[in-house]
Order: C-alpha cells, then structure tokens, then sequence
C-alpha cells in the first residue's frame, strides 16, 4: 500500500463552544498525523464544523441572525482554539461551502441513479438536539432522548429515505473480514449486535424547516444529517472536484476517522452503508473514544466542573496538557480529569524524568566537556542493552500508534526515558571524572544519553511539539524537529565530534498541588477500637498479591454467573475463574486493564474449568466490581 495517511475528526457542531472532549479528539487527530509524517507518510488532516439543520436555524433566530450569519460566528471559535492547542491540520470544513454542497449533490444523485432513494413518509419522535430519529423501542422515561435525555418531538412529514437495510449483510462481511475496521474491539461488538437486530431503511431528507442543502430530484426538500454531514470526509479530499487528490488520499491511503463513541453507530453503519451504495472504498479504520468526566463525575455547567481547554494551557502549558490528555488513559476507554492527577504526571514524567535526564545529561556535558561533543568509542555491554531497548521502543510505539494506543505508546517512550536515567546511575559520570584512564569511557556515556535525548524528542514530537523543539535546540541543533523522520535517528553517530551542546534550562517546571485545608473530624479517634477476626502481619505477608494485565475476558458456556480471564503475570500467562459475569455484561471491555490478583492458591476447576488464582474485587451497594490500577504501575508489582 502507498505510504497515504488520511486521518479525520469528526465535524463539530456550531452551536457551542468547543470543550475537553472535542479538544481531545482533535489533539489524538493532530498526534497521529504527525507520527505519520515522521514515518514517512504523506499525510491529510481533516477537522472542521458541522452548520447544517434545524437546531442552527433555530438558534440564530432566537438571536435575530440568519443561519449564515449564526455559524459564520461560531466556527472561527474552533479555529481559534485549535491554533491554541497547536494543531496543525491540512484543512478545515465547513458545511456551508460551496465545494461541500457540490459534493453532497453528487453522492445524492449517485446513491439515487442506483435505486436505492426512495420516498415514503416518516412518523415518529424526533430529537432535535441530536439532529435524530428515535424508534420507538429506544424512547426512555416515557418522551425522551436515549443520548441527550431532552425531550422528544412527534414528526409527521414526508421524506425520503435510504435502502440502509439493503446493505446490512454486506457490513456485517465487511467488519468480519477487516477486524481492526472497528476500534477498540469492544465497541465492534456492540456495532455488530445492533446490525443483526435488523438495519431500517433511513430518513435523508426534510421538509418542514430550510436550513440545508436542497435535494435535486427532491424539490422542497433538504438534505437530512448524514448524507450532508458524513459526505464531508469525501469533499475535502476531492471527491466532487480533484479526481487526483481523491485517488491519492481516498483510494490508495490508509483512511482512519477519530471519533467519540456516541457517534459511532452512525459512523461505522450509516456511513459505510452510504458508500456501499455509491461504490466508494469504505475507511481502513472507525475508532471510537470514551468520555470525560471531571474529578469523578460528569461535566456540568450547573456544576461548575467543565473543563475549558484554554484555563488548562493557561496553567500548565499546551505541550503539558497535549501530553496528560494522550497520557491518561487509553484512547477507547472511558476518563476522569481530575487536577490532581494532572499534576502528577506533569511532575513525575515531565519534570522528574524527562526534565531531570535533559537538565543531568547537558549539566554534566557542560562541566566535564565544556559542551564540546567527544567521539568516544569505549564500549561496553549496558550500551548494547541500550541499543536493544531503543529498538524495541521504536517497535512497540509503531505497534500502539497503529492500533491508536496513545497512552500506551507512551508507557513506551517513558520505559526507554526511565532506562536512561537508570543508566546514568549505573554508569556513574561523577566517578568516570575522576579517572583520567576513563575519559574515553566517559565520553562514550555523555554520548549515549545525548543521543538517547536527541532520539527521544523525536518520538515525542508529535505529542509536544513545542517542547520537543526546546530540547532539541538544547542540545545545540537549530533545525525544525517536525522535519525530522525516525529513520533518521535510527543509528547511534548522530552528533559529530565538535558539535556545541547548548545549556539546560527546565522545559517543565515542578507544579505545586494545592493543599486543601483537612475539615476537622467533630467525632473523636475511638482509640480502643476493636478488630474482628484480626491477623498477623506475617499471615498477610503469605498472600502473593500482584499486578496482572487482562489480555482476555469472555463468558463460559452453561455458567451464567462465571467469567474465564488469561492474565499476563511478570512471567507467564494465567486463566482465572470468576464468578462477576452479571456486573459485566461485555467483558471484552476488560482487556488491556490491570488489576489485582491473588497468585499463590491451589489451582482449582469451576465447572470443569481450571482456575490458578482468585482477581479481587470490591463490594459497593451489594455490586461487585474489579480493583483497577493505574495503567502505569508495572504487570508483577506486589502489594506490600
């Protein structure tokens, strides 16, 4: 396949202001377009705004506004905040354009040559915050919306609608056949659940507002969401206008659209179904990501506890925030910002171990060497373990960012980072110093962790842009990191002999947590508290407690209440039984999280099925629920 990457946001709705969750999305987009092109690819990145339907036009009424006018106002917000996230796309749409209008007409009038448009008549509830049908089967708490929870409207009107259900078995072959064209696999699940329910025939047109794109063979009426909005991935690579850049960045590249998971069904059905009518390749990849909450709970205006992109960079720095969004959790997975957290991790990994190796590596350079880069060639075997983990820290991060694994791509990066300040401390420059006999030695060490450096803000460049740039030219290079490919720091004679090193200067300054006044406890300490069935510390000293990693979780055949785990342990892989599978439902979303597990009891069989270990759970409100840990404690940790 050519080396063609287009990668897509969804268009984001003019009617509010852009949040952590769209800033999220659009920051994931911007970081894998720039891995790519560190990879070599030519690449195409794709945002911009959605302008169309009745919820605009509604709007810009209640402020006297045509809807031009209304979205010609709003999208420069997205503009703005993108600019400040330091995203850097290749286009931005809007659906107001010309070139989208041309567009839209073409796969209409495509998609109804083929016979498979067709007008009838639709009756039902509708949610005009959601720009959506809702079946019956789907209304909750008696009127409203599954999504949004607002009130639902009864529609009556003609419409015109769309063969979806002729396409159904065609889908479902297709994602069998491509098993990564869904992620993460949980939600492919759920995608393939809903199709075998039967896929309904879909209302593409209205007739009872104006604010769309008119349907040529359809006078009166306007084109409904999806054909309007999803044709937007088509119209910015050409498809109506530019058979070329289509043909490059449509059929022949890899095509991958980043969304949130409360728009995947419309993506991964509605969507594709549309380009299986027209005849259009369908994307190589639909990967859908979690929401956000805010310490602890859901994002609220009433609340007070959104989280507003622009005070984060005010705070921390758009580099440090990039970072902790990609850092936190794994894109898929659901996620709390929570400012404590944020704090952590910029003073544990941006600080300490980034920071401080940067700040190590050029205070030593300049003290021993004056900054002068020496040739150095006394090697020996911790190099060449170096050597190795580099190797496999540029393969495990192609790995992640292929199967658009952020954060564990940068539990990569930081394993080498930890490695190299480890490797300070083993090889001991303070010490080399004082050996006039070492100073080859000596020179191989600086050299190593300066390449090391040199190598690492590469990989993190498209993570931190700009604080990538600042260790760069730290270490005395003037060029423009982003020009730079991995395959060009692949080797260890990157820096000549008399190359000048710059001077250290904290690119991450520690963060101080706000300390919180503890509320005074009214109740005094019972001081002669008594313990039920108390232990020893030597009996809980014989209970081997450690971290697994789950790397699959599934149902057990005539066992309703069981679930069989494989667990990966600091040396083999595991099966454990048990008894949770009615606290969760899907238990693939499991994979991938780390949790705790008692190793060292008898294997036993449940129901004929072998069973070395026992997973630990907590109960709350009579729920069991699996004890999580962080994602960045390492698998074998034992709990002491």
């Amino acid at each position: 396949m050519s080396k063609n990457f287009y990668v897509t946001t969804p268009i984001y709705y003019v009617n509010g202001d852009p949040h952590v969750g769209s800033a999220y999305t659009t920051i994931a987009a911007d970081v894998l377009a720039r891995y790519k092109k560190s990879k070599g690819f030519d690449v195409f990145f794709l945002t911009g705004t959605d302008e169309h339907g009745q919820k605009v036009e509604e709007a810009a009424k209640m402020r006297d506004l045509t809807p031009q006018a209304w979205t010609d106002s709003m999208a420069p917000r997205f503009i703005d905040m993108w600019k400040a996230l330091d995203i850097n796309y290749t286009d931005f749409i809007r659906t107001t354009e010309p070139r989208h209008k041309d567009a839209v007409k073409k796969i209409l009038k495509t998609v109804h040559d083929k016979g498979d448009i067709y007008k009838g008549e639709y009756e039902g509830k509708y949610c005009v915050s959601c720009e959506t049908f809702v079946p019956e089967n789907q209304i909750v708490n008696g009127n409203h919306c599954p999504d949004c929870g607002k009130e639902l409207r009864t529609v009556k009107e003609e419409s015109y609608f769309f063969k979806m259900s002729k396409y159904q078995d065609a889908l479902l072959e297709h994602i069998e056949n491509h098993p990564d064209f869904i992620l993460p696999h949980s939600r492919k699940n759920e995608v393939v659940s809903f199709i075998k329910q039967g896929l309904q025939d879909l209302s593409i047109s209205r007739n009872t507002f104006e604010w769309g794109i008119p349907i040529e063979f359809a006078p009166g009426h306007i084109t409904y969401v999806w054909f309007d909005a999803l044709t937007n991935y088509l119209t910015a690579v050409g498809y109506e206008n530019n058979p070329e850049l289509f043909d490059k960045f449509w059929n022949n590249s890899e095509v991958l659209h980043l969304l949130g998971k409360d728009i995947l069904r419309f993506h991964a059905i509605i969507w594709p179904c549309m380009l299986l009518s027209a005849g259009i390749k369908l994307p190589n990849k639909i990967v859908a990501h979690g929401w956000w909450t805010s310490e602890g709970e859901k994002m609220s205006k009433s609340k007070g506890n959104v989280v507003a992109p622009m005070d984060e960079i005010a705070k921390y720095g758009v580099d440090a925030f990039r970072y902790c969004l990609m850092r936190e959790v794994n894109f898929g997975n659901d996620g709390d910002y929570s400012t404590p957290s944020i704090v952590t991790r910029i003073n544990s990994d941006l600080a300490n171990d980034l920071g401080n190796l940067l700040n190590r590596t050029l205070g030593m350079y300049g003290k021993y060497f004056n900054g002068v880069v020496l040739k150095g060639e006394a090697f020996e075997e911790i190099d060449d373990s170096v050597k190795n983990l580099w190797k496999e820290t540029v393969e495990a991060v192609d790995y992640h960012m292929n199967r658009v694994e952020f954060s564990r791509a940068l539990e990569a990066i930081w394993k080498f980072i930890s490695r190299m300040n480890k490797y300070v401390d083993e090889t001991a420059p303070w010490l080399l110093i004082k050996d006039e006999n070492k100073t080859e030695r000596l020179a191989t060490v600086m050299n190593f962790l300066v390449q090391s450096l040199y190598k690492v803000a590469v990989l993190t460049a498209p993570y931190m842009p700009t604080a990538s740039q600042k260790i760069w030219n730290q270490l005395g290079f003037t060029s423009n990191i982003l020009d730079a490919k991995l395959d060009d720091v692949d080797g260890w004679n990157l820096l000549s002999e008399g190359h000048i090193l710059g001077t250290a200067e904290p690119i991450f300054p520690r963060l101080e947590v706000e300390k919180k006044e503890a509320k005074k406890d009214p109740l005094a300490i019972n001081e002669d508290l008594t313990v039920e069935n108390p232990i020893e510390i030597a009996d809980f000293d014989k209970i081997d407690i450690q971290v697994v990693e789950i790397l699959e979780a599934s149902n057990i055949e005539g066992a309703d209440k069981l679930l069989k785990f494989k667990v990966k342990t600091a040396n083999e892989v595991r099966q454990i039984v048990s008894g949770i599978a009615k606290y969760y439902p899907t238990p693939s979303e499991l994979v991938g999280k780390k949790v705790l597990a008692i190793l060292n009891l008898p294997a036993v069989k449940l129901r004929g099925v072998l069973s070395q270990g026992m997973l630990l759970s907590s109960t709350e409100k009579k729920r069991l629920k699996l004890v999580e840990v962080d994602s960045s404690v390492k698998i074998g940790s034992k709990i002491k």
